[in-house]
């Protein structure tokens, strides 16, 4: 007789990142554990899943090791084809912090009977609901842990700054490796651009004149616009620090002073944020409308969404992105997203025939909103009270940079006359949103869409209005199809 035990085919998974607490094995040193777990049950691992750098806490982050995984376990066998009866991996917290992806990962080994289930310390019967439960509350229980860590982490961020101590990372422009000890020629570069800011001099000029200079940032690059704002606008300059977009304040509401040598002074750098302020909020035009300088270069960018089926019975629903593809008519296509993105990279629909379709549909549905519509031609009504406001801020600016009032009163009359220019900015924007979308909606739409009166944006904006988004269903069959609209589903807003 034939007395050696059948080959039991199982795959081996792997994960290591920054929320992993365990015993510190890299992920070749968890391949090997499993490995040897795989040995002593007398299994054999056909395929090895690996996520490096990849935290199983986070929402959102996905893992493609994790994914394929899980696949692979529903069809029962490997991407080579090879069979799978099971998983190993070095312990629990390696495969799931998230009771969601536990229970999807149970769901996925448990969906034929018979399948095999070990960590380092032996195998386990997840068919069992007593040792479900307890691999559920172990998940629970590292993402307290994992919550624990973060709490701490930002605990000490917020120490170190409410003591003025530097954060890790490279030395900022302007200062030496200690972070402390400013750089002589970097310094001057900086404080000379502070004070041309205050003067009135472009930003443009000065990123021009650093350029011909021969300027580098510490990457050895060259300066960008955004890059220069930046440097010039944060408040380590005058020796205060920001935590989470705030200045780090004492019991008195005055900004901390950090350990490092600044650059120039505080009512240096407030003039510096008081000028870039003033420029921060929408491109609002005369006649109310907005510009976004951020849009995509396609009519339905973002707006398509993928309808193709997953094999767990999930529809896709990622966003389509338009690629350049000469070939077809117009010169582009819309294409889901591929699966390192999160998509499933096999819905794709020719461009220019998408955005005819949906333009018609959308146009129609605008003239029969406009029909029975009327523009409220209102305007916003908060213009004169952001003016004061604004004034008083120069002012209370003014009396403090001339020592007529002392920081115990300037900062924090300053920060609350700053938090209600911040939300009456924000009220102006979502009106000049809402007068543009009603705006535009009514009238002769079709000739001044047609005539391109309306720019690319102005018509996404539009589309907006009346669309959640657009399903593209797939085509079915292989092979390229004649083009279907019945295979664009709208998704209307009410």
């Amino acid at each position: 007789m034939n007395n050696v035990p059948p080959v039991i085919p199982v795959v081996s998974y792997a994960r290591i990142s920054a929320d992993t607490t365990g015993d510190g094995r890299g992920v070749e040193d968890q391949h090997k554990v499993n490995g040897e777990t795989a040995a002593r049950l007398g299994w054999t691992i056909v395929h090895r899943y690996t996520d490096n750098d990849l935290s199983a806490a986070k929402v959102g982050v996905m893992r493609p090791g994790f994914e394929s995984m899980l696949m692979a376990l529903k069809l029962g066998q490997a991407p080579d084809g090879q069979q799978v009866r099971g998983v190993i991996v070095v312990a629990d917290d390696r495969l799931a912090r998230r009771a969601g992806d536990y229970e999807r990962f149970v769901d996925a080994l448990t969906y034929e009977e018979g399948r095999l289930y070990a960590d380092a310390k032996g195998a386990k019967d997840l068919y069992s609901e007593d040792v479900e439960s307890m691999g559920l509350f172990g998940v629970v229980i590292s993402k307290m842990e994992v919550r624990k860590m973060q709490r701490r982490a930002r605990r000490s961020h917020r120490s170190r700054a409410e003591l003025g101590i530097p954060v890790g990372g490279k030395r900022p422009f302007g200062w030496k490796g200690d972070k402390l000890t400013l750089e002589p020629e970097e310094a001057a570069w900086l404080r000379k651009a502070a004070r041309e800011v205050i003067a009135g001099k472009s930003l443009h000029s000065i990123l021009r004149e650093w350029q011909e200079a021969g300027v580098r940032t510490i990457n050895d690059k060259q300066w960008g616009s955004r890059s220069l704002k930046l440097a010039l606008w944060n408040p380590r300059l005058c020796g205060w620090r920001k935590h989470n977009g705030e200045l780090v304040r004492d019991a008195n509401d005055v900004p901390v002073m950090g350990l490092w040598e600044p650059v120039i002074t505080p009512k240096e750098w407030m003039a510096v944020d008081a000028v870039f302020s003033a420029r921060v909020g929408p491109n609002v035009k005369a006649d109310g409308s907005l510009t976004d300088f951020r849009s995509p270069s396609y009519l339905l960018t973002g707006i398509l969404r993928c309808g193709k089926p997953r094999q767990d019975g999930q529809i896709c629903d990622a966003p389509l992105r338009a690629t350049v593809r000469p070939d077809l008519s117009g010169g582009y296509l819309y294409q889901c997203l591929g699966k390192t993105l999160g998509g499933c990279g096999g819905t794709g629909r020719n461009g220019t025939k998408t955005d005819e379709f949906i333009t018609e549909v959308v146009l129609a549905k605008l003239e029969e909103r406009a029909a029975t519509a009327t523009l409220a031609d209102d305007e916003w009504g908060g213009e004169e009270e952001l003016a004061r406001l604004m004034v008083k801020q120069r002012e209370l600016l003014r009396a403090w940079q001339e020592d007529q009032i002392s920081d115990e009163l300037f900062f924090p009359e300053n920060q609350a006359l700053g938090v209600s220019v911040k939300e009456l900015r924000a009220d102006r924007t979502c009106h000049a949103l809402r007068r543009q979308g009603t705006g535009q909606a009514t009238g002769d739409i079709r000739e001044r869409w047609v005539s391109g009166r309306l720019d690319l944006q102005q018509k996404r904006t539009l589309i907006r209005e009346v669309l959640h988004a657009v399903t593209v269903l797939p085509v079915g069959g292989g092979g390229r199809r004649p083009f279907n609209p019945d295979l664009l589903v709208p998704k209307w807003r009410d």
